[in-house]
Parts: C-alpha cells; structure tokens; sequence
C-alpha cells in the first residue's frame, strides 16, 4: 500500500489540496503548504529531485514579477472598484426601468442590460453582485417578480464579468494560456513558438459573451409570456417618463469608456496593460466628475481632462508620436508639443478629480479594495506556482498526458473530459484556484494535440463563469444571499439560477460545436 502511494504522490497531492481547499483554508497557503509537504516526502523516498526547487525563485521573477501583462489586473481592479463607487450602476438601473419596466419582464430586462454594461465596465462579479441585489432586488420584490426569477437574473448577469471584456478572468486566463502554448510548441521542437495575447482572448469572448445576454434575456421574456405573474409589467400610470436627455447621461459615460478600453485593444492602439491603465485613469475622472464636492470650475477642467484623453487617443493613430527618432515632419513636431500640452491637461484633470473624491474618502477605499483584491491573486499565484512546479517534479504532468492521450479518447474526448472536470471543480473551488492549477497542467497537452488555444481559452472561460453560478459555493450566490432580504432564502437563489447555468452550458455546447464563434473575431482583427 505505502509503495503504491509513492508510486502516485502527484495525483496524491492533488486530492490532498483540493481536500484542503474544501475544508477552507486559505488557498495560496494550501497549495504552497502542501506541495512543499509532497516535495519533502518525494525527497525523502527518492521521488522528488530537490534541486527542482532551486528553480522556484527564477520562476517567480521571470513568470510573474517581469510579466508586464499582469500589471493590468490591479488596474482593472482598481477601475472597476472606481466605477463601483460612482453610482454608475444606480442610475444604469434605475434608467433602464423606466424604459423597460412597463413591459413583462421588462425590469428583468433591465438588471440583465445593466449587467452586461457593468461587467464590461468594471469586470468584478461581487461587486457588480452586490450593488445591484442592493438596488434592484427589492424594487423587483415589490413589483411583483418571483424571487426565483430576480435572484437568478441578478447572479446571473453579475457574472457577465467574467466572460466579457475586459475581465480580471481572461486577464489571467490569457496570461496562463500564452504560458501554456509557448510549453507545448517547445515540447513540439518549435523553439520560435507562436503567442496569444489577452487581446486574443478578449476578442474571441466577445461573441459568446453577448450570445449568453441574448439568452438571459430570451428566458427573462419566455418567462413573462408563459408565467405572467412572475414577470409582471410596472403599471403605466406608475411608469414615469425618461427623456432622451437622461438616457444619455447614464449610458453614455459607461459606453464611452469600454470604447476606451476595448477599442484601444482590439484596434491595437494599446496592449491590455495599456488599456487598463486608459481604464483606471478614465474610471477616476469619471467619479470625479459626478461627486457632489469642489468647486465648478474643477468639475470643468475633470471634463476637459477626459475630452484631452479622447483626443490623444485619436491623434496617437493619426501622427507617429514616437520620440527619439532621427527626423520628424513639422506637422510631427507640432503633433508631438500638442500631445504633450494634451497629457498636461490629463495631468491637471485626475489631480483634480482625486481631489473632488478625497474628502469623500472613495480613493482610500479604492485603495484599500485594489491592494487587497491583487495581493490575494498574486499571493494564490505564487502559491500555484510552487504546487506546478513540485507537481511537474512528482511527474505530474507526465500521468495527466497519459491519461488523456493514451486511452482512446483523441483531441475531442480530452477536451470533453478536461471541461467535465472543471465544471464539477467549479462546484467547490473558485475560479482563480482552476486557472492557476488546472489550467498550466491540462493545458500543455490538450493544445500538443492541435486544438486551437484561443478556441480552448474561451472554452475554459465559459466553464468558468458557471463556478460562480452552480451550488453549493457558488460565490455569486454567497454574495447575493449576503445582499437578499429576509423573505428570499438559500433555496430560492439555487432555483433562481438553474435555468441560467442551463444557458451557459448550452453556449459551451454551441462554442464547442461551433469553434468560429470563438475564433472568428480574432482572425478578422489581428488575421
């Protein structure tokens, strides 16, 4: 018996962790603790060559502290938190109500819409969870909607963050991906490997990501033609009348700044560390400029500071404003003193839109919430790095390639089993845990086997949102509970959700079967 456990001490650390991690101990403490327990116990029996080891600071410096792209997860963090306390979300919800509410299921609508909005504004599942089971789950009570139905919506559209960009998920899942990708072309002898870029896979999770708003909204209206009464219309003489004015006020700052974000990615004006700092930057002179403190005159040269962030955008893809080149044009010249004149007025604006926000104190919660939220995904990350790196040792990846390529199951089998296999982890583990433990084994194999990894990266994203959806420990669910008044309980929200994580399995299908809804954006765009 203690041979064959020798024998099989990577998979034996692997139920370990996982057992660990269900018993809820702090995640990057679990995966570092136990693979340093394994490797002790590989050295000591001969199965584990201790200088493996010695790799791990190189890895730690040369994968994640000189990885520029993972600069833009504390910026898309600190974006999202931003526009989280700008009451975006509020006037998103409370507009679109008044256009859709007189409408069955028309407040459903609404929470779905300004889900879609919200995740690709900010990307952040709690928080987007949150503030609107805070503002729109008891408006939707007292209007009549079942709490099966409002709760579902609410988890559901909230977890729109996490498939469309520009989401923390893809950040992260394209950084391990590329990783993943570069291994198995040098397993393959390529050593002038191809790469992803997040970008890839922000564009291939474009299509998806609205095919699963257009479901969420087909069953929203489905269910208010076929039970009335769970969907009911707000009565019209309650209804009251939105002006174009309005409507533009609310949707036009958010749409402004996700063409910010996602056109300067997708256009290639900027890289997604680029375009996270364009975010955050865009976040704050938006918060600035609709906090109720300073003076007039500051709120004005806020808004002058986003028009001269527009314009430098635009005129970045007009003039090469490249310096320290040998001879530039008189229209090059006077381009590159206006674009400096242009970052002086940016400079000017988010100084004062931070001082506009300061005696509210929304920067050092901002702050607080940014530094928090990234060292617990890098610290997870430096934890997972250390359980590959001692898994790889016990030969690890070595029995999971044996499994998925020597039994008769051929590329499609293993991308069936791998993606069973992270759905049922996403019934207990959260999604950061798959993508840094999951993702950097299976992944070398199943793209060695020819499957294309932005299809596959999209693929494992999908499969991902639903961990924040299926029961038990769904944390959508935790943080709707956290939110719900007294009369919705635990067993609503389960019901609730079943018909959309329904819907996100039946994308997964489509995706699978249908790979170009996946890939065909990234080959228009980059070719």
């Amino acid at each position: 018996m203690i041979d064959f456990l020798l024998q099989n001490l990577d998979m034996l650390m692997f139920a370990v962790a996982i057992l660990f991690l269900l018993a809820g101990y702090p995640v990057a403490f679990t995966l570092a603790g136990v693979a340093l327990g394994f490797a002790g116990i590989g050295i000591a029996s001969g199965h584990f060559d201790a200088a493996m080891l010695l790799a791990f600071p190189n890895r730690i410096y040369g994968g994640i502290m000189t990885r520029q792209v993972l600069i833009a997860v504390p910026l898309f963090v600190f974006m999202g938190v931003m526009l989280e306390r700008s009451k975006i979300a509020e006037d998103l919800l409370e507009t679109m109500g008044k256009l859709f509410g007189t409408i069955r299921g028309g407040l459903g609508i609404s929470v779905i819409l300004v889900g879609a909005l919200l995740a690709a504004s900010t990307g952040i599942v709690g928080a987007t969870v949150v503030t609107m089971g805070l503002l729109a789950l008891p408006t939707m009570l007292k209007r009549g909607y079942s709490p099966e139905l409002a709760t579902g919506s609410i988890a559901a559209s909230g977890t729109l963050g996490q498939i469309i960009p520009p989401s923390i998920v893809l950040v992260l899942l394209g950084d391990v991906m590329s990783n993943a990708y570069a291994t198995a072309q040098r397993a393959q002898g390529l050593f002038s490997p191809k790469t992803i870029s997040v970008g890839d896979l922000f564009a291939g999770a474009m299509i998806p990501g609205l095919l699963l708003v257009l479901l969420y909204i087909l069953w929203v209206i489905f269910v208010a033609i076929v039970r009335p009464q769970s969907a009911p219309a707000i009565p019209r003489e309650e209804g009251e009348t939105t002006s174009f004015k309005e409507v533009t006020f609310a949707l036009f700052p958010p749409l402004a700044l996700i063409f910010a974000v996602l056109g300067s990615i997708l256009s290639g004006i900027a890289t997604a560390t680029d375009a996270a700092a364009l975010g955050a930057l865009g976040a704050t002179l938006l918060a600035g400029y609709r906090v109720n403190t300073g003076s007039q005159k500051s709120k004005l040269l806020v808004l002058a500071a986003a028009a001269a962030l527009i314009a430098i955008l635009i005129l970045s893809q007009t003039i090469d404003l490249r310096l320290g080149r040998d001879s530039n044009s008189l229209s090059e010249q006077f381009a590159i003193v206006f674009a400096f004149g242009l970052l002086a007025v940016i400079i000017i604006g988010v100084a004062n839109a931070i001082l506009r926000l300061w005696p509210s104190r929304i920067v050092h919660q901002v702050s607080r919430s940014t530094a928090q939220i990234s060292s617990m995904v890098f610290v997870i990350l430096i934890g997972a790095t250390l359980f590959s790196l001692v898994f790889r040792g016990l030969g690890g990846d070595e029995t999971v390639a044996a499994f998925l390529t020597q039994n008769g199951f051929g590329p499609t089998g293993a991308v069936i089993l791998v993606m069973v296999l992270m759905f049922a982890l996403g019934f207990f583990l959260d999604f950061i845990e798959i993508t840094f433990v999951v993702v950097p084994i299976v992944g070398p194999i199943l793209l060695q086997m020819g499957i294309d990894p932005v299809w596959l990266g999209v693929m494992m994203a999908i499969n991902l949102q639903t961990s924040f959806l299926t029961p038990p420990f769904g944390f959508a669910l935790f943080y709707l509970r956290g939110v719900a008044p007294k009369q919705v309980t635990t067993m609503h929200i389960y019901k609730g959700v079943i018909p959309f994580v329904g819907i996100q399995i039946l994308v997964l299908m489509l995706v699978a079967y249908f790979p170009q809804l996946a890939t065909w954006l990234p080959s228009v765009i980059y070719g």
